[in-house]
């Protein structure tokens, strides 16, 4: 069964602010602990990063709400590259971002965190991503890794190429200008694409897994939404979106071992249960090395890891305190599943939720 999405994902604000509190009291004193007894936390909280998990983040944000409606969290929506050095600079206590930070940039300085604290990086959006096209008549074509890899470095360049035609047999091609459209900005969503051409294309793809478009041609929109309406509004246009927003959309099925697949949560899902956490990494830092190649049945490998990334520990206790309840209501099961409701992403599996809960227990 498919998990629903909304339609409205394209329209979410650029900074998802919402304000939280938790009154708790215990006049007696020698009454059993209960709910309302919890510590209440209070404050304000920053983050900043991935456009592809605004949505969910908006969601644990509303999950955190019925606990804890006295913190304020502030979410920017600037993309994955511009989380990532905010978080580096200290300008906010928790980042989203579509890759985990490579262990140089690690070792470079985290200034979100107190000295000698290690990252925590939590694979908590799991979401496929969809290469969309628009051309009228079609609405659905198989495209090969490799002939994939030609689209986009611009060597195939006409609808009607034999290395389309071959795998869709039947279909209607027109003579027509293929235009690829990229994103414009330092992107997760790019990285995670072109990582999947590098891995699968043999050759046509050269440029290797970059955040930032390598190559000049096609057309450039800023953030996922930009891709999606470029892509909407130009005949004969391909590009590549965060499923959650390709709703509606002609995309493209790709080639898994012998079979040709689509888009979906469970197919990311299978893709991330194949793939392993990298080694020489801290316990709290699940970085994980996606199987951009496997052939399991069913597996849809064009996926995003998008990560909630903080510390094991702030020089503000306090701050501490909120990034660990925020994070435990992003990885629990009921988190996870709203995130799936409003964002269409695929739930984390059990086995990985006990991971990323460890390392949240690890977060002062």
């Amino acid at each position: 069964m498919k998990i629903s999405r909304i339609a409205q994902l394209g329209a979410v604000a650029a900074i998802a602010a919402l304000t939280l509190t938790a009154c708790a009291s215990n006049e007696g004193g020698t009454t059993a602990p209960t709910e309302t007894d919890a510590p209440t936390l209070s404050g304000s909280l920053s983050g900043s990063g991935a456009t592809s998990q605004q949505v969910a983040i908006q969601a644990w944000t509303a999950e955190f709400q019925k606990a804890n409606p006295d913190v304020t969290v502030n979410y920017d929506p600037q993309g994955s590259g511009a989380g990532r050095e905010s978080f580096q600079e200290g300008a906010v206590q928790f980042a989203g971002s579509d890759r985990a930070f490579k262990v140089e940039e690690i070792e470079a300085g985290l200034g979100a965190c107190a000295e000698g604290a290690d990252p925590v990086e939590l694979p908590t959006y799991i979401s496929p991503i969809a290469i969309i096209f628009n051309l009228d008549g079609v609405d659905s074509l198989n495209i090969d890794p490799a002939t994939l890899g030609g689209i986009f470095a611009g060597t195939i360049t006409k609808w009607n190429d034999p290395a389309i035609a071959a795998t869709n047999s039947g279909v209607s091609l027109p003579d027509a200008a293929i235009t690829p459209v990229h994103r414009s900005d330092k992107s997760g969503t790019t990285g995670n694409f072109t990582d999947y051409l590098a891995a699968t294309s043999g050759g046509s793809w050269t440029f290797g897994s970059v955040e930032e478009w390598p190559i000049q041609g096609g057309e450039a929109a800023q953030g996922t939404s930009g891709v999606v309406n470029a892509v909407k509004g130009g005949a004969g246009t391909i590009g590549y979106a965060d499923s959650s927003q390709a709703g509606g959309i002609a995309s493209v099925k790709v080639q898994v071992g012998d079979d040709w697949v689509e888009h979906s949560a469970e197919g990311a899902a299978k893709t991330v249960d194949v793939s392993p956490i990298e080694d020489g990494r801290a316990s709290t830092d699940l970085a994980i090395t996606i199987d951009r190649t496997t052939t399991e049945a069913g597996a849809y490998p064009v996926i995003l890891i998008s990560y909630l990334i903080g510390c094991t520990e702030y020089e503000d206790a306090n701050i501490g305190a909120l990034v660990k309840g925020f994070f435990g209501t992003a990885v629990s099961e009921a988190g996870q599943e709203t995130a799936a409701k409003n964002a269409g992403s695929a739930p984390i599996s059990d086995a990985l939720r006990e991971k990323a809960q460890a390392a949240v227990d690890a977060i002062k």
